[in-house]
């Protein structure tokens, strides 16, 4: 039976920092690299072994599939890097500190930035220290200066419809590592949550969500690998 591994990557050093990351690109911690060994090693342990496999354009997550996929002796899979995986863009609360910002800008304004479906941070100023747009892997591409869930949504579900789903059809293993919102665009649709739910589900870093497929569709509920 196809198979999806979905996995978030392990922790970075602004999850440690409780910072916006968006698109800023940093590395994992010592935790995330253990993270992301463990979720490799219980791929292994479970033989659900991926024979392609998907990533966004940032560090943290592509390091994260190396990892995993070295633990689980699949080094060897096509490995495809693509920015529309990439996480949300956090616009101007790029780099900021969580509670500083709540400190400024209080609890809910800084919840309805992060958790609203459809309302995006405010945008990134033009020349700004953590925009991403001279980093050349992303040269010839728009880089947004902010996202809300739902535009992030409109980037992620085209790119799985047209390049991930097809692979799907045959019998394979396919995992896609990537980040918290787009994992989330992702399962929002793969398990059809509503607008309103979807803002209050957490994908914690390096625990690998499987769905199983049949015919191109969603054959089953997503379940964590851990806990089968």
């Amino acid at each position: 039976m196809p198979t999806l591994i979905l996995v978030r990557h392990g922790q970075s050093e602004w999850n440690l920092a409780n910072r916006f990351t968006g698109w800023w690109d940093v590395d994992l911690t010592d935790k995330g690299v253990d993270e992301a060994r463990a979720a490799g090693r219980l791929l292994k342990e479970k033989g659900v072994l991926p024979d392609l496999a998907f990533t966004s354009l940032q560090t943290r997550a592509i390091r994260t599939l190396n990892l995993a996929l070295e633990e689980c002796g699949r080094v060897w899979i096509p490995v495809t890097k693509d920015w529309h995986l990439n996480e949300r863009h956090y616009g101007g609360l790029t780099g900021l500190n969580k509670q500083e910002t709540r400190d400024k800008h209080g609890d809910e304004q800084v919840h309805i930035w992060r958790r609203s479906f459809d309302t995006p941070p405010p945008p990134m100023e033009a020349g700004s220290e953590y925009d991403p747009g001279a980093d050349p892997r992303y040269e010839g591409i728009d880089v947004p200066d902010t996202e809300s869930l739902k535009l992030t949504i409109e980037r992620v579900l085209p790119y799985w419809e047209e390049h991930i789903l097809p692979e799907l059809a045959g019998d394979r293993t396919i995992i896609i590592s990537a980040h918290g919102n787009s994992l989330r665009a992702l399962v929002k649709h793969l398990s059809n949550i509503s607008d309103d739910d979807i803002t209050g589900l957490e994908i914690p870093t390096g625990r690998p969500i499987i769905y199983p497929f049949e015919t191109g569709k969603v054959a089953g509920e997503r379940r964590y690998l851990d806990e089968a």
